[in-house]
């Protein structure tokens, strides 16, 4: 068995002998690419969006020293007319390269190459001593007539954090390896996968031959990237999850036309453990977000605090260069913070936004660590913010916004009782971990300024917050009572707790009024 070719199915019948969501209909989509001009495709998606499960299937079903009938015929492509006309069909190679992530990246891709070449001579013996890859794949099909099927998985390791030098030594050995003369002699496919589409150079990618898709631009894979509604309704009905409690963490994703999109990982490992923690920050990323949302190119840090308090903030995406390092203004932040699934596009408004409670809970890890003033110390108290709400200690929560001070703030200004609205949204930031939380809902008589709704099976109550700019906050609690906000409520708590909070130019200081009452 192989290293890099001759591999067998033994990593994809791993993942069929747990829960499984059928994401095989790619195939019949690589299928009709196969030995045509669009034979060379890369499809790139954030972490934990299912990269390596699919380059795993994708080897699988190609892979002509496999027998992968088994692992393939109850699922969506063993409908398809292609189906067994490629299925083990083809000599076919598969590099990780996360297996060479050596800390000098400098010789990388040269080592990488006569790893791979000694494994091929394993299994074409006649095969001569090369260092290059391409001229060891050329002299195969020219001794054999064998073409290839190529799948590269974490693609963009020698572009995301190396030197200039080294990543131009890399992109010229992919541009020898599927832009030379021989490429589409030896190869039948190439199906590359990784976090970033590929780089730009100037203004168009320096791989122009390839079919590019991305959680920016998925078009006909979009229901490929992560898990559609009513597969994880059928998860959660198999293992008796709440799926709303599933769809308040995971979903928001929009990509391409596929409108309501779940991070897959998180998803599994919600049905492994039978919770809905957040599972974002317990697997190793390359990287994180902290450096980028401190890169305050045209206003970054507003825009953010924009999304966190539930906003779209508009994004021109075609500048960034699928390149981490020239970050040249908040549109290529924001697009990268896409790419890496910290945000969602969507392409029929241009805007992004925070997908979910648990990529939320990220940010405000992030900026609390940043050190974004008032921001930040309203971020890292939010959770006993929360708690003291519900323990009515109305001292507490008037001596916290004091302490916040947020009408001194470079990124939030008190001008009226929407930017109040906006920067206490902010202060009871943790809440979200257990409420759904609404601005303006619409309650008795009128709109409630924020509204706390606790999720299913949760012992929380309800909370209705009232805000007043120079007024009192006592005129806050009896306007909650006098358009009778709390029947909007009723069926979600027994118990539900007015908070009215007035906010004093002219003494400086927050006056805060807390109330229960029976629902």
């Amino acid at each position: 068995m192989g290293i890099f070719i001759d591999k067998g199915n033994t990593a994809f019948e791993s993942i069929r002998n747990s829960d499984f969501v059928d994401k095989s209909g790619i195939l019949e989509i690589l299928n009709n690419n196969l030995n045509t001009s669009h034979r060379y495709v890369c499809v790139s998606r954030p972490r934990r969006f299912g990269k390596s499960v699919a380059a795993k299937m994708i080897y699988a079903y190609y892979d002509r020293k496999s027998n992968s009938d088994g692992l393939f015929s109850d699922l969506k492509i063993s409908k398809s007319g292609s189906y067994q006309k490629y299925l083990n069909q083809y000599p076919t190679i598969f590099i990780d390269w996360n297996r060479f992530s050596a800390e000098d990246k400098s010789n990388v891709v040269e080592e990488a190459q006569k790893i791979v070449v000694a494994d091929l001579k394993d299994s074409f013996p006649f095969l001569k001593e090369k260092n290059s890859l391409m001229s060891a794949l050329e002299e195969i099909h020219k001794e054999t007539g064998d073409r290839f099927v190529m799948i590269i998985d974490e693609w963009d390791m020698l572009v995301r954090d190396v030197d200039e030098k080294t990543q131009k030594k890399y992109v010229n050995f992919l541009r020898s390896m599927f832009k030379s003369n021989t490429a589409d002699d030896v190869f039948l496919l190439v199906y590359m996968t990784g976090i970033l589409p590929i780089i730009k150079t100037e203004t168009q990618s320096a791989l122009n031959n390839f079919d590019e898709f991305s959680v920016i631009r998925p078009v006909k894979t979009a229901q490929y990237y992560g898990f559609t509604k009513s597969e994880v309704e059928t998860l959660c009905k198999k293992h008796d999850l709440s799926f709303e409690r599933m769809e308040h963490a995971y979903d928001g994703y929009i990509i391409g036309s596929e409108k309501s999109m779940f991070n897959p990982n998180s998803v599994m490992l919600a049905v492994e453990d039978g919770g809905y923690d957040s599972h974002w920050s317990k697997s190793a990323s390359f990287t994180t977000i902290e450096h980028y949302i401190e890169i305050d190119h045209d206003n970054v840090q507003q825009k953010i605090i924009k999304m966190l308090n539930g906003e779209s903030v508009t994004v021109e995406v075609t500048s960034f260069r699928n390149d981490m390092k020239n970050i040249d203004n908040s549109d290529d932040v924001l697009t990268l913070l896409a790419h890496l699934g910290y945000l969602s596009y969507d392409p029929e408004t241009l805007t992004v936004r925070i997908p979910n409670t648990e990529v939320a809970g990220e940010f405000r890890l992030s900026i609390g660590r940043a050190g974004w003033g008032e921001v930040s110390a309203a971020l890292n108290d939010s959770l006993t913010l929360i708690n003291k709400t519900i323990e009515m200690d109305a001292e507490y929560i008037a001596e916290a916004f004091d302490k916040y001070r947020f009408e001194s703030s470079s990124i939030i200004k008190y001008k009226d009782e929407n930017s109040m609205s906006c920067a206490i949204t902010l202060a009871y930031y943790a809440a979200k971990r257990f409420y759904k939380i609404f601005r303006e809902q619409p309650a008795g008589k009128g709109f409630a300024d924020m509204v706390f709704i606790p999720l299913p099976k949760s012992t929380r109550p309800a909370i209705i917050v009232e805000l007043k700019h120079n007024k009192s906050a006592v005129g806050a609690i009896e306007q909650i009572k006098n358009k009778n906000y709390p029947v909007a409520l009723k069926g979600f708590s027994q118990r539900i707790i007015l908070v009215g909070i007035n906010w004093s130019k002219r003494k400086a200081k927050h006056d805060v009024k807390i109330e229960v009452i029976d629902n």
